[in-house]
Parts: C-alpha cells; sequence; structure tokens
C-alpha cells in the first residue's frame, strides 16, 4: 500500500482550509490501484472533503494529489472527469427519462450516447431493457444509484469515488449495490474509493481502509484493522464510544 509506483492516486501532505479555518490537515498516503479502499470516521471528520480533492471539485490550500503519478493540476476537467468518476448517496438526476441520464456525460462532450450502449450500461448494473426509457422519478432509491453508477461508467473511469452510496437503501438494495461495485471491482480492475458510516461494510468490502478524525489520518491499513485498531482514539470510535 504505501508503493507510491502501485498507487492510482497519492496524497503527498495535503491541507485543505475554508477561510483559514484548516479541515484537513497533513493528508499522506495512498490508494492503491484496483483496489477498494474505504473511508471512515466520525461526521466531521473531512472524508467528503478529502474526496472532493481527489476529483478536482475543489483544490488543496496546499500539498500535491498524483494521479497516477502526474499531478492532478496537470489534467484538464474533461480528462479528470475521464479518470475519476463519483456516484453520491443523493444520486441526482436531470428531468427526464433514464435513457437521457445515461447520455448526459457524452453529451457535455458533443457527444452522443447509442441506444446499444445504453442498453450493455443497464445490463452492467443489472437492470433489463425495460428501464432505458421510464422516467427517473419512477425509480426506487436502489435503482437511481445503479443509475447513477451506470451514468459514472460511461467514460470508463479508473478510479470511482462513492459517497454513502447505500446509507439511505433498504437491506436488499444495498446487498445489491455492493455485489455490484465489488463486479465492477473484479471484472475491469477500477480503483474504488468509497465513504461509508457502516464499519461492517467498510471490513468486508474494502481492501483497505483510511480512518479519519480531526481532518486527519489516524489510522490506516487492511480493512480488518476496524477489529483490532491500534490508535487509542479510533479505537473508541469503533466501539462508539467517541465523543
Amino acid at each position: 500500500m504505501s508503493q507510491f509506483t502501485e498507487a492510482a492516486l497519492h496524497f503527498q501532505n495535503v491541507d485543505y482550509s475554508i477561510d483559514d479555518v484548516p479541515i484537513l490537515k497533513g493528508i499522506t498516503g495512498s490508494f492503491p490501484k484496483g483496489k477498494i479502499t474505504t473511508l471512515v470516521g466520525p461526521s466531521g471528520s473531512g472524508k467528503t472533503t478529502l474526496l472532493k480533492l481527489c476529483n478536482g471539485l475543489i483544490s488543496p490550500t496546499s500539498g500535491t494529489i498524483f494521479i497516477h503519478n502526474k499531478p492532478i493540476s496537470t489534467y484538464n476537467p474533461v480528462e479528470l472527469r475521464r479518470h475519476v468518476g463519483i456516484a453520491l448517496q443523493s444520486a441526482p438526476m436531470v428531468k427526464g427519462s433514464v435513457f437521457q441520464n445515461l447520455a448526459l456525460p457524452l453529451e457535455l462532450q458533443g457527444r452522443q450516447l447509442e441506444e446499444q450502449d445504453a442498453l450493455q450500461l443497464l445490463d452492467d448494473v443489472g437492470l433489463d431493457s425495460t428501464f432505458l426509457h421510464r422516467k427517473t422519478d419512477d425509480l426506487s432509491g436502489g435503482q437511481r444509484q445503479k443509475v447513477s453508477i451506470a451514468r459514472t461508467l460511461i467514460n470508463r473511469s479508473e478510479i470511482l469515488l462513492l459517497d454513502e452510496i447505500t446509507s439511505a437503501l433498504d437491506r436488499n438494495s444495498l446487498h445489491d449495490i455492493e455485489q455490484l461495485i465489488v463486479t465492477m471491482n473484479r471484472q475491469y480492475g477500477t480503483t474504488i474509493i468509497w465513504i461509508t458510516h457502516n464499519l461492517e461494510q467498510a471490513i468486508s468490502i474494502g481492501d483497505f481502509t483510511w480512518v479519519l478524525m480531526g481532518g486527519k489520518v489516524m489510522e490506516t491499513g487492511d480493512s480488518e484493522l476496524l477489529n483490532s485498531p491500534m490508535n487509542p482514539l479510533v479505537k473508541q470510535f469503533v466501539q462508539g464510544d467517541y465523543r
């Protein structure tokens, strides 16, 4: 995990502040290529901020972020979005059909999505052809998440960022999304960085885990670390005693 040459994404002494208030402090570490890394920690620890830094939605106050050993600042926005996709808990959709939502990333690049390609995307996420022209307002939470993930697959992003994408789902939908992400990781070698509040999920799905607390990385390693953390504060957190 420490091998920089094997990192899909690497943070080097990254700070991020808003109005001189530090949000992230001295973040250094690598996200291994082709692996699933889960991000856990208390609310307000900086997890979503870190995720936004990963695809250039915001820029660090200081320090450097590398994607495949190249500084993130050297990528233009379109190129960066092709390398790094993101799916959010809210699974935002534009008004209209599933097809219109799937086509949106290519339309922003001046390209068109072929219907056959759209059907393949739906198949990739476990939705059949009847969903293609269904209105997004008629989709369940789990179905919306699948469409959201299918939309990120348009560019076949090498890195996929996930922000609490299963936290509002029922048990069956949660399991479907977990299996989808694992399949994507294994079938396409997609590097996954996944924020989750579900520690059992972090252990069962993640290859590696970062624990953020107070804007700092407190502990990293195999996801099993959550069963026996070394850091006293992390131990309090996983036991539910952290205040």
